[in-house]
């Protein structure tokens, strides 16, 4: 395992925090504590804000070519220590050794991609119509971040936001899940050794977010707020940034509906649910949520499901042909087991799965459902977890009506042989991302997002680095 370091990282040095405080990191598949990591405190983040801020002039200064190249070579640091990596993420969050190294990857395919995308930043220069005045467009980083990341991805999501904000120019201020701190340290261990400057980047562990970002929200210094993570997060967010109208930028909950017509390819409609379902345990937001299936075809693509699940090994992510790790902790999995129970209750039939495993860990089997009532909780619940709750429909009027019947939107999975109806029902969902015959939709080069309560603004893609650049218009007189 790589080196695990539990400092804070503030201004380009490793330190403790303030009042000399500590928290726990553990192991979800044993229940142990893996390390005790700096916990911070106010005191900590008005340093770290102070550096950013005293930081931000220069750096925003800084040539587009050497923030390309310190992305590019951070690129290639994290690829070169992939397997290093992968066991940290692992250890203090469960992924599956396999999951984790893919994760490194596709984290790392983020600082390649905004590598690139920094030196494209533009503006532009015309005559208004008036023919007066002549217009003059630049970009202007718009200045100190502070970035908040879930505990689910933890490399990727701090990548994602990371990458941009170095492309851009912008200093940061990073806070990750306190459930798994230990990959977003390294990540910044790996930016100083590829060359980012002092107090460009902080990175403040913390069991105590409110005390740390409350102030920093209100106090009038930083001037973005990316965040990923609940709904229910995100509006008191948006409240402490109203005072200083911080920009946001918010990837929050989702509620995904996957749709099997009955003209569907049965195979390709399974195997779609085995990504859309199972990535990351469920524990994503992108995750299927909600199984609607054609009447006609619902009896053998849930037998067809239901034995795909059944045979995945489910143990230590560290274990070798292990397919499903545990869940994050204990409240996650009994929010899981009560969503289940509450189905049940309602009438529906486990097909398989459905019963939590004796033992140390947090870990729940791969459960599929059918028969499930409309008013069960987990229908207008994000599940976070191992479970396919199958409902039945009978046109695509119907399928559609509930797939969009719920205050959230941020991808729908849409299964049909049928071009024109595929393309259909994906300009009809209520989301911001479509897998049409495709269980898995995130790409470093694709713009992510969703509509409704799922969030504002996009992440990745040629857009993600829009997000932390402002406008600056000059008007020249013409003579």
């Amino acid at each position: 395992m790589t080196e695990v370091l539990n400092q804070l990282f503030i201004g380009g040095a490793w330190v403790d925090a303030a009042d000399g405080a500590t928290m726990p990191v553990d192991d979800p598949a044993t229940g142990e504590i893996l390390c005790h990591v700096a916990d911070a405190g106010p005191k900590d983040a008005r340093l770290a804000e102070e550096a950013a801020v005293q930081a931000q002039q220069d750096w925003a200064r800084t040539a587009p070519r050497a923030r390309s190249e310190i992305l590019r070579r951070a690129y290639e640091l994290i690829l070169e220590r992939t397997d290093e990596l992968a066991h940290l993420m692992t250890s203090e969050m469960g992924k599956p050794l396999a999951e984790a190294r893919g994760e490194v990857a596709y984290a790392a395919e983020f600082f390649r991609w905004f590598s690139e995308e920094a030196v494209r930043i533009d503006g532009g220069c015309g005559t208004l119509p008036d023919g007066r005045n002549r217009m003059l467009l630049s970009r202007r980083p718009v200045g100190p971040c502070l970035l908040i990341t879930p505990w689910n991805f933890p490399l990727a999501m701090g990548t994602r936001k990371i990458g941009p904000a170095i492309a851009a120019g912008c200093t940061m201020i990073l806070k990750p899940a306190p459930q798994t701190p230990l990959s977003s340290l390294a990540l910044a261990g790996i930016l100083k050794e590829a060359g980012l400057p002092d107090g460009v980047l902080s990175v403040v562990t913390t069991s105590r977010a409110g005390e740390v970002c409350e102030p920093l929200l209100r106090g009038g210094r930083i001037r973005k707020l990316s965040f990923t993570g609940s709904t229910g997060v995100g509006r008191v967010l948006l409240a402490q940034c109203a005072d200083t109208v911080v920009r946001t930028s918010m990837e929050l909950g989702g509620n995904a509906p996957f749709i099997v017509f009955d003209d569907a390819d049965l195979d390709v409609a399974v195997d779609g649910a085995m990504v859309a379902k199972m990535r990351n345990m469920g524990e994503a937001c992108t995750a299927a949520n909600r199984f609607f299936v054609h009447r006609s075809v619902a009896d053998e693509f849930g037998r067809r499901l239901a034995e795909r699940m059944g045979a995945l090994v489910v143990g230590p992510g560290t274990r070798d042909g292990v397919d499903v790790g545990p869940l994050i902790d204990r409240t996650g999995r009994g929010k899981v087991e009560e969503l289940v129970a509450d189905a049940v209750e309602r009438g529906a039939q486990v097909l398989v799965g459905g019963r939590t495993p004796e033992g140390p860990g947090c870990f729940y089997p791969p459960t599929v459902l059918t028969d499930v009532s409309p008013e069960s909780r987990l229908m207008d619940t994000e599940i976070f977890g191992p479970v396919a709750a199958i409902l039945t429909f009978d046109d695509e009027d119907e399928a559609l009506r509930r797939a969009n019947d719920t205050p959230w939107g941020l991808v729908g999975y849409v299964f049909t042989e049928g071009l024109d109806r595929g393309l259909r029902v994906s300009e009809r969902l209520e989301v911001g991302m479509v897998g049409l015959n495709t269980g898995l939709v995130s790409n470093p080069a694709a713009p992510f997002g969703g509509v409704k309560q799922s969030g504002l603004g996009r992440e990745g893609g040629r857009v993600g680095i829009e997000e932390f650049l402002e406008y600056q218009y000059v008007a020249v007189p013409v003579r």
